[in-house]
């Protein structure tokens, strides 16, 4: 909202009672996160501002609503998300996330601006305002993520960084990822000091660093880090002055051990925050949003109000935002979640610039955008995926692989080295043993490469997943327990112009088409939770048992979460940000 003097001035006359306000929130009991109390309160709302506390009975309203005791908090924030990961527009995962009380995104549009570019970005966030919920950007810092290690869609460099940071939807640099910062790349340096020169923080992606690395961090400019695992690491970061945003998605999960080491310690909290980065729409229908985080937190034994501050006041203030959300005070959005009981994190009523938007767990129903034409035509293959794309050549009896080993619940992977049989000239998966090939396939129609590493942890027992969602650059990722089924479910993807797919013995056993940049559905959020549910259901028939099977494939393609990655360039040694052999060493 952008003020004038009249608005002003008919603002501060709301506040003293001098003209009728919008809305009373009456009988409420007010949780503040500024002095930990609960007390009886009442909020006048004008102009989707908070104007006054305990207004007088001489206060005139438009509207009042009886709060019934229920508790009052702050909207919550969710400091860190792909957006375009939960598969979904921003007007369908309304219906997602509103009920559970999450009023403002912070959001790092790096997926469709790898897609698409900044052209891409400015669809996206277009007409954010007349959104449930408030969008932030987080600039996308690194459009590719690993320049000359993949090929992209789109390109974000340092001037169209400085125009990003013109929009006043703008609080921060998206996240950095060591090597940027350790190897003093002059593109990534000179975007941190246009963030620093227009006041913003740096989000950063410290994954892997030891202390020495994290002074340089932090030296750096780089304001926090929401790949933290372990509370060592936690604390680590703390103490060289980088806050932590606590993420709990949905292959990754980091609340439980992070909030029981602060617990166990005694840690202070103001400097924590929590995130989802990336959460598919079903596990959001299902466990909730940010509400999750406060949720989990409160049962591993946090207290209410500070697990409640995480999400709202800490994230405010550590993006500056304090003087408009994070806390029910004058002057800032009315942004209000009544909760029955504090200790379940389940809201009945959410308002957004004193509006409802959601009651009783239903959504207020929103009205789909029109998204540019170009965003729906976003997958070209150079030329026809076949079986033979995805083999792997070798002499010899036998040869040691360098293999991608997941990790359950985390998007880091190990590094492992197998022997595995050459037969015929090529090397094949191995079933029994759980090593299958995985692929990489260009899909922006600029060079068609094809590359083929192996990994472990899928559980696949026959056919082949595939998937235009693959972190950063978003190629078409497939996995799978043999060449043929690998080559359709590729052909199916195009065929779709995004999408996931399930496929096993030469015919498509599930898919979910996500045509907006090959990232997001244009269905409502309900649908897409229920075609994800049959997908996955698919794809345990095929063997696979983590719960989020799609979720993981698009991680394991990052050439910046180590150890390994893949992109259409070949496998990656992400710490050393260069490529490497698949094939370490041939026995004849």
């Amino acid at each position: 909202m952008t003020y004038n003097i009249k608005s002003f001035k008919q603002e501060l006359k709301a506040a003293g009672g001098k003209c009728k306000v919008d809305l009373i929130l009456e009988n409420i009991r007010l949780v503040d996160v500024y002095t930990n109390e609960i007390r009886p309160a009442s909020l006048a709302i004008f102009n989707g501002r908070i104007v006054a506390l305990n207004p007088t009975s001489d206060f005139q309203a438009h509207q009042r609503i009886d709060g019934d005791g229920m508790f009052a908090v702050p909207g919550f924030i969710d400091t860190h998300v792909h957006i375009e990961t939960t598969l979904l527009t921003p007007e369908a995962l309304a219906e997602a996330i509103t009920p559970w009380g999450t009023t403002s995104l912070f959001i790092d549009a790096m997926e469709i601006a790898n897609v698409a570019g900044k052209d891409g970005l400015s669809a996206l966030i277009k007409d954010s305002d007349q959104l449930p919920f408030r969008i932030y950007l987080e600039i996308p810092s690194r459009v590719p993520t690993a320049p000359g290690l993949e090929t992209t869609g789109g390109t974000i460099g340092v001037e169209e960084t400085k125009d990003l940071f013109r929009l006043e939807e703008t609080v921060s640099l998206g996240e950095l990822d060591p090597a940027k910062i350790l190897e003093y790349k002059d593109e990534y340096l000179e975007k941190i000091l246009s963030a620093y020169e227009s006041r913003r923080i740096c989000n950063g992606h410290a994954i892997g660093l030891t202390p020495e690395e994290l002074n340089v961090y932090a030296t750096g400019h780089l304001s926090d880090d929401h790949e933290t695992v372990t509370f060592d690491e936690l604390l680590n970061r703390l103490r060289v002055g980088i806050p932590t945003l606590i993420r709990e998605g949905s292959s990754e999960r980091n609340v439980e051990e992070l909030i029981r080491g602060i617990i166990e310690h005694n840690l202070p909290t103001e400097n924590l925050m929590f995130c989802t980065d990336d959460k598919h729409v079903n596990d959001i229908f299902r466990e909730g949003h940010i509400s999750y985080n406060i949720q989990k937190s409160i049962q591993i034994g946090l207290d209410p109000i500070e697990a409640i501050k995480m999400a709202t006041i800490h994230a405010a203030q550590h993006f500056h935002l304090e003087h408009q959300i994070g806390s029910l005070t004058p002057g800032r959005f009315a942004d209000i979640v009544l909760l029955p009981d504090l200790k379940e994190i389940k809201p009945a009523l959410v308002l957004k610039g004193g509006k409802i938007v959601s009651e009783d767990g239903k959504p207020v129903p929103i009205k789909m955008k029109d998204y540019p034409a170009f965003l729906f035509d976003t997958v070209k293959l150079k030329s026809e995926i076949t079986s033979d794309r995805f083999r792997i050549q070798a002499d010899g009896k036998r040869a040691l692989c360098r293999v991608i080993q997941l990790i359950p619940d985390q998007i880091i992977n190990r590094e492992i080295h197998e022997w595995l049989p050459i037969t015929n000239g090529q090397i094949d998966s191995q079933i029994d043993r759980d090593i299958l090939k995985l692929a990489v396939v260009e899909r922006y129609g600029k060079n068609g490469r094809v590359s083929v590493a192996l990994v472990q942890g899928f559980m696949l027992k026959k056919g082949a997943l595939a998937s235009s969602v693959s972190h950063d650059h978003h190629n078409i990722v497939t996995v799978g327990t043999n060449d043929s089924d690998m080559a359709m479910a590729v052909r199916e993807i195009a065929k779709m112009n995004g999408g996931f797919v399930a496929c096993a013995d030469g015919k498509i056993i599930g898919k979910l088409e996500l045509p907006l940049a090959g990232l997001m559905s244009i269905l409502p959020a309900h649908e897409v939770m229920r075609q994800m549910n049959d997908l996955n259901n698919a794809a345990r028939s095929l063997g696979v048992e983590m719960a989020a099977p799609f979720m993981t494939l698009s991680f394991i393609s990052l050439p910046t979460v180590p150890q390994l990655g893949l992109t259409d360039y070949g496998l990656i040694d992400v710490l050393g940000h260069r490529l490497t052999d698949l094939i370490i060493e041939v026995e004849n």
